[in-house]
């Protein structure tokens, strides 16, 4: 009997301890560690666009025949009488239409509690340019009383403008325009968690997701 008895009370004894131990956990103990999910907020989108600068949506190649012609003399009674100069070119040239991420700011990012509306800014020409390498001289015409050299230079500047011409004529900032929301939706639903809406940028835009 006095086994027992002894038993029952070293039960009663560690139950009493168990009990103290889980009341001192709970009021003064640390609080439970629980895994928590990354927060993901508007700083956090913003942050996510702005790192990739300069985007470089679509690129046009070009290749063409320019001919270029100018007025041999600064006589303009004396170029009446003479036939122009003028530079056939074989030319190479590219474009290159982008979006400038970094600009941009705080209020081109409107997010509530299921939606992020990124207003972008309107897509640029960031590169248009003839590849020298793969262009050459054909053919020039006419140029005496005309410096030949300068005469080609300014061949090549006139082909590099018709270069950027034709990009803008072909819809390349459109399409630039449409690149960055099929690249930047997914990856940044992916960032938020949320549904993604894609804008282009106006001037007077009020930044607000109900429009």
């Amino acid at each position: 009997m006095r086994v027992i008895r002894f038993l029952v009370k070293l039960t009663l004894v560690a139950l009493l301890v168990a009990g103290a131990a889980a009341l001192y956990n709970r009021f003064f103990g640390e609080p439970e560690k629980t895994a928590s999910e990354p927060v993901v907020t508007h700083h956090t989108v913003l942050t996510q666009v702005t790192r990739m600068g300069k985007l470089e949506l679509v690129k046009y190649n070009f290749r063409d025949v320019v001919e270029f012609e100018k007025d041999r003399t600064s006589y303009p009674l004396l170029n009446q009488y003479l036939d122009k100069a003028r530079a056939v070119l074989i030319v190479n040239g590219e474009a290159v239409g982008c979006v400038d991420l970094t600009r941009i700011g705080p209020d081109d990012v409107v997010e509530s509690d299921s939606t992020v509306i990124v207003y972008l800014p309107e897509a640029e020409l960031c590169v248009y340019k003839i590849n020298h390498e793969q262009s050459k001289l054909y053919d020039t015409q006419n140029t005496y009383f005309q410096e030949e050299g300068k005469l080609v230079n300014e061949a090549y500047a006139a082909a590099e403008k018709k270069v950027r011409q034709s990009a803008l004529d072909m819809g390349i900032l459109p399409q630039a325009e449409e690149n960055a929301r099929q690249i930047l939706q997914p990856f940044l639903e992916q960032v938020s968690g949320k549904k993604v809406i894609i804008r282009k940028r106006h001037k007077g835009d009020f930044r607000a997701l109900d429009r």
